[in-house]
């Protein structure tokens, strides 16, 4: 009876390393959780491509769109923890947890991590004809003007209100915020007039900026952006230490085994380096996380710190959705 406990005991002990030694025998799902054609969907697209080579099996995206991105964090939180389905997230993993009262899941104890992906900053930009020429004189339009400004944002909790509400709290001064159901509408009222400002990421405004569609005061990321290397940041023109930028990490289920992790952090870590990964990311006005920080404990140190950071700015605000 003994000698039958230990081998089942043994074969239990066992069953993770051949899982991982098998592992993948087929397709792995990458929940994105937004719609088709935005940022994070296209950061998913290029590294399911390219994390499917080191692999051997392809890594299918699958868009699971819904208020905040909640949808897809259930899914995966949920899901049988053998690898086959993992997720991709990005800053509303931190924000989740104070913004949503019913949350169903725990972003620091429902999943194991792989890694961070990338950062893409962020830039304040203005309508064409705003009337200030530098940030010096933008900052003291928006206290003189508070009443009146308006700055657009791509809905509660994105990534733009954020900026939005960070900005207000550096500067110590509120002004009207007007949200919008996404990047792109606010961004057409902002190039047609109809509100003043907004803060957006790299990849939606780059083109906006070069083209001088908008008027650009700064970045938002504590170093210059190589694509907008004319553009100082914030914090080199007095908002010290502000650092806003959208950035992207990889989860799967609590409880997938360690070589399973150990796999999937290896693809990534490949891809990052994969030069195509990079062109594409240029492209997006970002690049690849340094491969330090593509890691399982420097994407949860990094998540607690964001959530450290986001949770008593959102509290203070107010802002809840359900």
């Amino acid at each position: 009876m003994k000698l039958r406990l230990v081998a089942s005991l043994a074969m239990l002990l066992a069953a993770p390393v051949v899982l991982a030694q098998g592992y993948p025998t087929k397709n792995v799902s990458m929940l994105v959780p937004f719609a088709a054609g935005g940022p994070t969907d296209t950061v998913a697209r290029v590294m399911a491509q390219a994390m499917s080579k080191p692999l051997g099996q392809q890594i299918i995206v699958e868009n699971k769109p819904s208020a905040g991105g909640i949808l897809a964090g259930e899914q995966v939180a949920k899901a049988n923890p053998d690898g086959y389905t993992i997720l991709i997230h990005h800053i509303g993993m931190a924000t989740a947890p104070t913004l949503y009262r019913n949350l169903r899941y725990k972003p620091l104890e429902d999943f194991e991590y792989i890694g961070l992906i990338n950062e893409v900053p962020m830039t304040l930009i203005a309508r064409q004809n705003f009337p200030a020429k530098d940030f010096k004189e933008f900052l003291a339009y928006i206290k003189a003007n508070k009443a009146k400004v308006t700055y657009a944002n791509a809905g509660v909790g994105a990534a733009s209100h954020l900026c939005g509400m960070l900005f207000m709290s550096a500067i110590q001064t509120d002004f009207l915020t007007v949200p919008y159901k996404g990047t792109g509408p606010a961004m057409n009222d902002l190039l047609g007039g109809q509100v003043d400002f907004m803060c957006d990421q790299t990849t939606n405004t780059t083109a906006q900026i070069k083209s001088g569609k908008v008027k650009v005061y700064g970045v938002t990321t504590l170093t210059r952006v190589p694509s907008l290397k004319d553009i100082p940041t914030l914090n080199e023109q007095g908002l010290k230490g502000f650092n806003v930028s959208v950035w992207h990490g990889l989860y799967a289920p609590k409880g997938t085994p360690k070589p399973v992790i150990d796999k999937l952090v290896g693809a990534l870590q490949e891809a990052l380096k994969d030069p195509t990964v990079k062109t594409r990311f240029n492209d997006l006005g970002t690049e690849p996380i340094d491969l330090k920080r593509a890691t399982p404990d420097a994407l949860r140190a990094f998540l607690k710190s964001e959530i450290d950071k986001w949770g008593p700015l959102i509290k203070s605000a107010g802002v809840y959705a359900d």
